[in-house]
């Protein structure tokens, strides 16, 4: 295991997580908040309105947001327990240096101190090694003016090309295949056409525990009369009320959309006209899908023919449809190619670009679409713009009033970063809104990277898990600390309002960024006073790009509940629906409605491939991971929220009864699961939700109780997505809990007040 400054209980100890509940003020009920403030969910994709309760400099509560359109004042067991992040024991409220002589590992000093001595090294650093020397992991949390400024501060301020974002763990796969088949890359459609079609076909989404208020929409159109198909290796929650479930064997996702298109076009389902008319390529693909009978597809899915012949003639007789999918078609070596199948089902029946005929990717991070459109990833500049292309680079270098000459080219992928940090090409690291140790695949690799590092700066609210590695950690804000605009899962531009103040010596995240720019003595283009400032530059360059903020404001996002984009002028109320009759965009120009120059949808050929690792003798069980409903992402947040925790204190292995009689494992026992990364302990669940080939764990959580410490390192060749939903393992059932600094019980309760106590 890599170094810590201190050991890990003494960390636990100093910064967490300990458990927050509601206590005081906030169990008072006859207390009046001094305001209400309308914003929005700091965690998932979906970002519900929701009114935050403020009373002095604290946020006390919630009140429903009803009148904003997507939620209606709904919210899920997060979004009702969100507000107790703040004022958290936890929350750091001053700069911290590493010292091991302190008892929790670091020592507390003056921000600025910090900031000069982060800009000390880093200067060190690149005058010694060159600019690329040091790399920056940003996030997509961030409200969309952090994330622009992130790809700025990269290209601009530090001149390093390697500067990457944890979306490339979320969305990528979905991007990249929406860009090789519309040419942009957002949901197609706003949610309320989910209601009223006659079929929702959702692949590799644990709707109801990833994106809960979705299943409202879900529900609403089965209420009228539509039917749901649900593809997942596991019965999820929401596919327990599905018309038809799909027990999909991981990996195989490509298979089954190659199938039913082959029933499709053998049945005569599919749309001629809108093919001739609006796409290119389908004789291809028409050829490349010949060979995936019904018979075969079953074989390679591991699902029934019949079930096969039921969604394909369900899918492809209905007249209005609406298909999503998430990560669970994307966490794959080949998740590109599972993307194209899909939408190669939805171009065939030519179901796109009207009212009840719609396809999206489910968003996963809160600010997860407008977080890879505006610079933060490697090969992208502000507009979603292309950091190869001279006429783009031209564009920005304008805007941020430098030569196109002196910006980057293209970097690596978030994973790629650090295998140059092992190679000694990268020395230095800035993180912000992202926990590696805990998020990435393989990740006792990860640690093991971030400790080799000659610098390493963090800037969280929370001491995360990676930044315990840190060097330096400076003080960021909350969502609820700052304001901006985020681009929720439905391609809607929204406003977050700020409610309180960071405490102590704690910065918005944006102030921090500018400082160090300061203190580098490189400030030019970061003199920003408020956030509004830099959404202004954002849109003047985003301006003729694909995602053309340009059209809009502050106040326009307020008046209308949110701008969809492309909104490319003032007097434009934005794009509800993508690919409309009609519509033109800067690509086409006229020709049609899709982003290509001759305006038509491009059908791609999607071969099936296996996973990079499958089941063989020694690994002979397949392993998927996901989520649970009460937690999101690393955890950083959630597992210090008491009554989230109390929902789901620690991962659990779901194994089939079948597979656990075969290895004698009952409900409650410890079970070691290896692979050839490693191997981890957990209480086995026995749960008939699952198939009996199959293993699942949750990927919440840290240190010994982290799933990624067996997954596999694997990446899309395209997307450089790692293949998080397919690796092989081997259970043994274990005589006792692993030796370890936390005791835990077969209830599932950390016993020592090392890891989860009450404050």
């Amino acid at each position: 295991m890599a170094h810590l400054p201190v050991s890990e209980i003494q960390l636990a100890d100093h910064f967490g997580p300990h458990l927050a509940y509601a206590r005081g003020v906030r169990l008072e009920c006859g207390v009046e908040p001094d305001k209400l403030v309308k914003t929005h969910c700091c965690f998932c994709g979906q970002q519900c309105g929701i009114q935050l309760k403020v009373k002095g400099n604290e946020v006390i509560g919630f009140e429903p947001w009803e009148e904003f359109p997507f939620n209606r004042g709904m919210l899920c067991p997060k979004g009702v327990k969100r507000y107790l992040q703040d004022s958290h024991p936890d929350r750091l409220t001053t700069a911290l240096m590493r010292d091991p002589r302190e008892p929790g590992g670091f020592r507390r000093t003056p921000y600025t101190d910090a900031i000069q001595a982060t800009a000390d090294a880093i200067a060190k650093l690149q005058s010694e090694h060159g600019s690329s020397a040091f790399a920056m992991l940003s996030g997509a949390s961030l409200t969309t003016e952090k994330t622009y400024l992130m790809g700025k501060f990269a290209r601009v301020c530090l001149k390093t090309p390697y500067i990457d974002y944890n979306g490339r763990l979320c969305m990528v796969s979905a991007g990249a295949a929406n860009k090789k088949a519309f040419g942009i890359d957002r949901a197609a459609n706003p949610w309320s056409d989910i209601i009223g079609t006659e079929v929702v076909w959702i692949s590799g989404a644990n709707v109801a525990e990833c994106a809960p208020i979705t299943t409202n929409y879900v529900w609403q159109a089965r209420e009228q009369g539509a039917k749901i198909i649900v593809v997942d290796p596991r019965i999820t929650p929401l596919a327990r009320t599905c018309d038809l479930f799909l027990p999909v064997k991981p990996g195989r996702d490509i298979a089954l959309f190659n199938g039913v298109l082959h029933l499709m076009i053998q049945n005569d389902w599919i749309d001629h006209k809108f093919i001739e008319t609006h796409t290119v390529g389908f004789e291809a693909v028409a050829e490349s899908v010949q060979s995936w009978t019904p018979a075969k597809t079953a074989e390679v899915t591991g699902i029934a023919e019949r079930s096969i012949r039921q969604a394909a003639e369900w899918w492809g007789q209905a007249s209005t449809s609406f298909l999503m999918h998430a990560r669970g078609i994307e966490h794959h070596s080949h998740g590109v190619q599972n993307v194209l199948g899909a939408i190669n089902i939805v171009l065939a029946s030519g179901r796109i670009g009207r009212p009840q005929c719609g396809y999206a990717t489910i968003t996963g991070q809160a600010n997860g679409q407008g977080g890879r459109e505006h610079g933060q990833k490697c090969d992208q500049l502000p507009g979603m713009r292309d950091l190869s292309n001279p006429e783009h680079r031209a564009h920005i270098a304008r805007i941020w009033d430098v030569s196109p000459d002196d910006l980057p080219g293209p970097g690596v992928d978030a994973y790629e970063i650090f295998r140059k940090i092992d190679q000694g090409e990268i020395r230095g690291l800035l993180s912000i809104c992202f926990n590696p140790v805990v998020s990435l695949p393989d990740n006792d690799f990860i640690a093991r990277m971030l400790d080799k590092l000659d610098f390493y700066v963090a800037i969280d609210f929370f001491l995360n898990d990676s930044a315990q590695h840190a060097d330096i950690v400076l003080p960021g804000s909350l969502q609820e600390e700052d304001e901006g605009t985020v681009t929720q899962i439905e391609g809607r531009v929204i406003r977050i309002n700020q409610a309180v103040d960071p405490p102590g010596d704690a910065r918005q995240d944006w102030r921090i960024i500018q400082d160090i720019a300061a203190a580098l003595k490189r400030p030019h283009g970061f003199t920003f006073t408020e956030p509004r400032e830099i959404f202004d530059e954002l849109r003047r360059a985003s301006q003729g790009g694909i995602a053309d903020y340009s059209g809009i404001t502050y106040e326009k996002i307020e008046q209308q509940f949110g701008v969809f984009w492309p909104c490319p002028s003032e007097d434009h109320p934005g794009t509800l629906r993508l690919f409309e009759k009609g519509s033109d965009n800067p690509i086409a120009r006229g020709n049609g409605p899709f982003y290509f120059p001759d305006g038509k949808a491009r059908f791609n050929q999607a071969d099936y491939t296996p996973p990079k690792e499958d089941v063989d003798a020694e690994f002979p069980i397949i392993l998927t991971t996901g989520r649970v409903v009460s937690q999101f992402l690393s955890g950083t947040q959630t597992r210090r929220i008491g009554p989230l925790v109390d929902q789901y204190p620690e991962p659990r292995l779901e194994i089939h009864p079948q597979l656990a009689a075969r290895l004698q494992i009952a409900d409650g026992d410890w079970t070691t699961i290896t692979s050839r990364r490693g191997e981890i302990t957990l209480l086995a669940l026995v749960v008939k939700s699952i198939r009996p080939d199959t293993v699942f764990i949750p990927y919440h959580w840290a240190g010994p109780l982290s799933v990624n410490r067996i997954t596999i390192a694997a990446q899309d060749p395209i997307s450089k997505i790692p293949e998080y939903k397919v690796c092989a393992v081997r259970l043994t059932k274990a005589a006792a809990p692993p030796d370890g600094r936390f005791e835990r019980t077969a209830s599932g309760l950390a016993s020592n007040g090392k890891g989860g106590r009450s404050a």
